[in-house]
C-alpha cells in the first residue's frame, strides 16, 4: 500500500511539474459541463506532457457564466468570446456553443494562434465547414492543431472495436447498422428551444444524433460513405415559444394559450448508404422514440464475423467469430475493462466500469497529446467536414423523395 501511495505521489508531482496548457471554453451548458469534467480530470488520470489549466469560460449572461465557472473550476469568466480568445493565458479554445457560431469562433481562434476543439457537428453547413478546414490547414503550418469533438470514438469498447476491424477480424465488411434513439421531443408541449431552430442548430435529429452515427460508421469501418438515400420528418411542426428570452436559446415554455413558433428542423431521419468498399449501411436518428433516452446501438457484419455495441451497456462489446465451428460459435460478451484495452491503463482494476463522462476525459487526453507532439489529432476538422457532406447529402436526398445522392469526396 505504501509503495502504491508513493508511486501515486510521484505521478502527481510529475503532472504538477509539467508545462501548462491554458484552456478557454466558450459555452457552459450541457456540453460545457461535460467538457469541463474532461479537462479537470485528464491530467489527474493520465500522465500527460502538458497540464490542462481551466483558465477561462465565456458566456453572454454574466451571472450565469460566473456561476458555471465556480461550479466547474474555471479561474475566470468572460461575457465576450473574443475577449476569451485574446487572453494570453489561453492556448486552446474549446467551442461548446450552438452550431451557428462554431465557424466564427473557431476560425477567429485559429487565426489568433490558438489550438481548437470544436463540438460536433462541425458547422451548420458545408460552406462553413470548408472555411473551418481551410483555417485549420493554415494553422497546422504554424504548429497548431484542431479537432472536432465526436466523443463516442473515445468509448473504450468502440476504440477496441475499431482495432478488431483494422486487424481484419471481421474480414471484408458487408453491413453497418447504426440507430440513435431518444425521446425528449415526444411531448408536443416541449418548448421551441434553439435545437429546434434551423438558424441555430443547422438540422434536428440528423445533426444532433445522425452526425454521431455517421462518424462512428466511418470510423469503425475505416472507410467513407459514398452515397445515401434518405427520408426525414418533422412530426410536431409548432411548439410553445420560450418566455422571457430572445432567439429561443433558453428559458421556460410560455404555457397553455401562449404563443407558438414553427419547428424548422427534422424530428427524425432514416437513411441508407453505401461505403466505398461496397458495404451497405443503414441509419436511424430520432428524438421521438418514446422510452429511449440515449439508445445508440450499432452492428457490423463481415465475412469472418460481427460486432455489436449498445451505449447503454458501454463497457461491453459483443463479438462473433464466424470462423469457429458452428457447434460452439456465437456472440461472446467482451468486458472492455482490461488494462490493455484502449484508455484503460489510467483507470480502475478489471471489471470496474466507466461511464459517459469518461469519453470527454479521453478526448482531452488525446488532444493534449496531439498538442504536445505537434501531430494531427483525430477526428480532424477534415473528418468533420466529411460528416457535414454526408448530412447535406441526406437532406438533399430527402428533399428529392429519397433519390440516391452521392457524397462529394
Amino acid at each position: 500500500m505504501e509503495q502504491r501511495e508513493s508511486e501515486a505521489g510521484v505521478a502527481e508531482q510529475a503532472t504538477t511539474m509539467a508545462p501548462t496548457l491554458g484552456i478557454g471554453m466558450v459555452g457552459y451548458a450541457f456540453m460545457g459541463a461535460a467538457h469541463s469534467q474532461g479537462w479537470r480530470t485528464a491530467g489527474r488520470v493520465f500522465d500527460l506532457p502538458l497540464r490542462p489549466v481551466l483558465a477561462a469560460v465565456a458566456g453572454r449572461d454574466r451571472a450565469a457564466v460566473r456561476a458555471a465557472a465556480d461550479r466547474h473550476g474555471w479561474a475566470a469568466a468572460e461575457t465576450d468570446w473574443r475577449a476569451l480568445v485574446a487572453r494570453d493565458d489561453v492556448q486552446l479554445v474549446d467551442v461548446c456553443t450552438p452550431g451557428d457560431s462554431h465557424a466564427e469562433i473557431a476560425v477567429a481562434a485559429l487565426e489568433a494562434g490558438k489550438h481548437v476543439l470544436c463540438e460536433k457537428p462541425l458547422a451548420n453547413s458545408v460552406a462553413e465547414a470548408e472555411a473551418m478546414v481551410a483555417a485549420a490547414e493554415a494553422a497546422a503550418a504554424r504548429g497548431q492543431v484542431a479537432m472536432v469533438g465526436f466523443n463516442y470514438r473515445r468509448v473504450p469498447a468502440l476504440a477496441y472495436a475499431r482495432r478488431l476491424v483494422a486487424e481484419g477480424r471481421l474480414g471484408a465488411l458487408r453491413h453497418v447498422r447504426v440507430t440513435y434513439l431518444q425521446d425528449w421531443l415526444v411531448d408536443p408541449a416541449f418548448p421551441l428551444t434553439w435545437r429546434l431552430e434551423r438558424e441555430h442548430a443547422g438540422s434536428g435529429a440528423l445533426g444532433d444524433l445522425g452526425a454521431h452515427a455517421v462518424d462512428l460508421a466511418q470510423y469503425l469501418a475505416g472507410e467513407l460513405l459514398v452515397g445515401v438515400s434518405a427520408l426525414t420528418e418533422t412530426f410536431v411542426r409548432e411548439r410553445p415559444l420560450l418566455a422571457g428570452v430572445s432567439a429561443g436559446l433558453s428559458g421556460t415554455a410560455s404555457g397553455p394559450g401562449g404563443a407558438y413558433g414553427t419547428v424548422t428542423v427534422d424530428d427524425a431521419a432514416v437513411f441508407t448508404g453505401r461505403l466505398a468498399s461496397g458495404a451497405l449501411a443503414s441509419f436511424e436518428a430520432t428524438r421521438m422514440a418514446a422510452g429511449r433516452k440515449n439508445a445508440l446501438r450499432l452492428e457490423i457484419n463481415g465475412e469472418k464475423g460481427s460486432l455489436a455495441f449498445d451505449l447503454e451497456r458501454l463497457n461491453e462489446l459483443f463479438f462473433h467469430d464466424h470462423t469457429e465451428p458452428a457447434a460452439s460459435a456465437g456472440f461472446r460478451r467482451i468486458l472492455v475493462t482490461e488494462p490493455d484495452h484502449p484508455y484503460l491503463e489510467g483507470w480502475w482494476p478489471p471489471g470496474h466500469g466507466l461511464g459517459y463522462e469518461h469519453t470527454f476525459v479521453h478526448q482531452a487526453r488525446d488532444l493534449v497529446l496531439a498538442v504536445a507532439s505537434g501531430t494531427a489529432p483525430a477526428p480532424s476538422f477534415a473528418d468533420g467536414l466529411q460528416v457535414q457532406r454526408v448530412l447535406a447529402a441526406v437532406e438533399e436526398s430527402a428533399e428529392k423523395n429519397s433519390v440516391y445522392t452521392p457524397v462529394p469526396l
